[in-house]
């Protein structure tokens, strides 16, 4: 589990007496001391009933012990202890940030529950194209027909025009020096696979902390690219908390299946593509036989006063 997201842990009553409240302690493994804090709840927890609670306790990324005692008016019940993994945010201060949507919680993207439909996750090894076979990757950015990838599926009952929207988790910039102009700049880049003949759009907008009805324009691209991933490198420049939103929008047909792979961020704007090396090579063979021409001319222009 991750600090900031509510815990699934869930406590049952089994007591024959009605439990009022409940003693929640939380430690760090092989350490001696409890956090402990008692949690009242408005009546009774009946006996077989479920509550969620949240913990706020987790500090280290490393194993704790969580122990729940029940209350009742009897005194205290038998208690319950387990031990829970914190990995470390994503994001506590955003530095380098990269996804390829391997994992189970594909890097905390979301869902957006205003649009129209979902962004998939799939790999060409599952993805069923019988239906549609010219759309879609034929694997993913790496390669791998095993590995996964985010991608919008327009078959029936999609209509043109719909809209599926995929939320990054908040990102967090650096505090602002107070001695200086703080860089707030990032490199975001992404794969985009845009490959059938009723290919729509795919948007990116950047979103900023408090302004939830407010969406910046960051990429954009329409129609088919052809059967192969590309990448989209962008300079943003956030001056808060942010998120980053991938919009892919459904085109006239059933064939325009649009997917993204490999997400990054990292803290810098990027860096200015390298001349190609075959663009070196030509200039140095050049300046090369420039260099030989020279004696050669020099030698033919003595030899004919000689002559």
């Amino acid at each position: 589990m991750q600090r900031g997201t509510w815990l699934g842990l869930k406590e049952q009553c089994s007591a024959v007496a009605e439990s009022s409240a409940s003693r929640k302690g939380v430690r760090r493994a092989g350490q001696q001391r409890w956090w402990e804090q008692e949690i009242t709840v408005n009546g009774n927890i009946q006996k077989g009933e479920l509550i969620t609670y949240n913990l706020t306790e987790l500090i280290k990324p490393e194993a704790y012990e969580v122990r729940l005692t029940p209350i009742t008016r009897f005194g205290e019940g038998d208690s319950t202890i387990r031990v829970i993994k914190y990995s470390a945010p994503v994001n506590p201060h955003l530095r380098e940030f990269h996804c390829g949507f391997e994992d189970g919680n594909i890097c905390l993207f979301t869902q957006d529950d205003t649009d129209n439909f979902d962004w998939t996750k799939q790999s060409t090894a599952t993805r069923d194209t019988k239906y549609t076979p010219n759309t879609g990757p034929n694997a993913d950015r790496s390669g791998s027909k095993e590995g996964f990838y985010m991608y919008i599926e327009t078959s029936r009952p999609r209509l043109e025009g719909e809209k599926a929207r995929l939320l990054s988790p908040v990102f967090s910039v650096a505090p602002k020096n107070p001695y200086g102009v703080t860089n707030t700049a990032y490199c975001f880049s992404f794969y985009y696979h845009m490959y059938g003949q009723h290919i729509g759009s795919l948007n990116v907008y950047l979103r900023l902390k408090g302004q939830t009805t407010i969406e910046n324009p960051v990429w954009s691209s329409s129609g088919n690219k052809g059967q192969h991933w590309n990448q989209a490198r962008v300079n943003i420049h956030p001056t808060t908390s942010f998120q980053l939103i991938f919009e892919g929008i459904r085109g006239p047909g059933i064939e325009g299946d649009i997917a993204i792979d490999d997400v990054s961020i990292v803290e810098g704007e990027c860096m200015k593509a390298d001349q190609p090396a075959n663009n070196l090579r030509a200039g140095a063979v050049g300046t090369l036989a420039h260099i030989w021409l020279f004696p050669v001319i020099l030698l033919m222009s003595v030899l004919s006063h000689q002559r």
